[in-house]
């Protein structure tokens, strides 16, 4: 397969059934906070939405189950994020996976952790899913990071080794497998990272993070705090393409760009950060779900 070079791609014209259809389909993140709004959630998302549980500071793993199964009490697809640098043994593991798999959690996302040192014996991803323990605990699917721009910390080149590696253990368990990424605010970094992955035939599900309807302070703050590489110069650019349904930034003119690259040739979905505004979120995407926008 050829990768796609992203700048000779001539301007094509989106189909608002394009975007109403990316936006139906993708996942969405909510924190242990936002339980108490899933109730509405509910008139605003399709049943069995994936929402992911993020892992917050001092959050405790019963907490993450805890909201696990409220999401799958309210009709969704709960899936944890388990930081495996927190993991303070092997037992601990096992109990978190116990429990997920009996609560009817069927995926995990595995990630590092942003942490200097592990607390237990794990300090990759690659080293859990080297145990054989999801597929022991019967779970089939599996998300990991995926990294467009790279790491701050981290050189490009282990990166990419990485992201193979545990594409290809996880495959090698038996494990449909997800590289979902860190947020970006311009595609062709997503993009070129997508269509090399499938020229070097990494069969894995590959889907484009992007930021929720948010304020630009916040916006800042997280890509500062998550380490958004160059495209981080995109917010400062004024959203022209679809209707202004936020005040603020959203993933408006991204959605736009992306509508036009090739699925699944490239990538399969998109998946939306709240940061921490999961129902205003909702919102938007059951507005723009339904065709409440306008294409330039």
């Amino acid at each position: 397969m050829t990768q796609l070079k992203v700048e000779s791609m001539a301007p094509t014209v989106v189909h608002p059934a394009s975007i109403a259809r990316l936006v139906r389909e993708c996942s969405i993140e909510m924190n242990i906070q936002d339980a108490p709004h899933l109730n509405r959630a509910r008139a605003l998302l399709p049943a069995g939405k994936k929402i992911y549980v993020s892992h917050l500071p001092k959050q405790t793993y019963l907490q993450t189950l805890e909201a696990c199964r409220e999401v799958r009490e309210a009709g969704f697809d709960p899936v944890p994020h388990l930081p495996v640098r927190l993991l303070g043994s092997e037992r601990v593991l096992d109990e978190f996976l116990q429990a997920a798999s009996r609560d009817g959690v069927a995926e995990m996302l595995l990630i590092a952790g942003d942490y200097p040192q592990a607390t237990g014996p794990y300090s990759t991803v690659a080293e859990i899913l080297r145990t054989g323990k999801l597929g022991d605990f019967g779970f089939r699917r599996v998300s990991m990071a995926g990294h467009p721009e790279g790491h701050p910390k981290v050189p490009l080149a282990e990166i990419r080794r990485a992201e193979r590696e545990k594409v290809e253990l996880a495959r090698a368990a038996g494990l449909q497998v997800t590289l979902l990424t860190k947020f970006f605010f311009e595609a062709p970094p997503f993009v070129e990272w997508a269509s090399g992955l499938r020229a070097d035939g990494v069969g894995a599900r590959l889907v484009a993070g992007l930021s929720g309807p948010a304020s630009a302070a916040t916006l800042f703050r997280y890509a500062m705090r998550c380490g958004v590489g160059p495209s981080i110069r995109a917010l400062g650019a004024r959203p022209t393409s679809l209707v202004k349904l936020m005040g603020d930034h959203g993933p408006e003119k991204l959605i736009e760009a992306l509508a036009v690259v090739p699925r699944p040739e490239v990538y399969d979905g998109l998946h939306l950060f709240t940061f921490g505004g999961f129902l205003r979120t909702c919102e938007w995407l059951h507005r723009v779900g339904e065709g409440g926008f306008d294409v330039a």
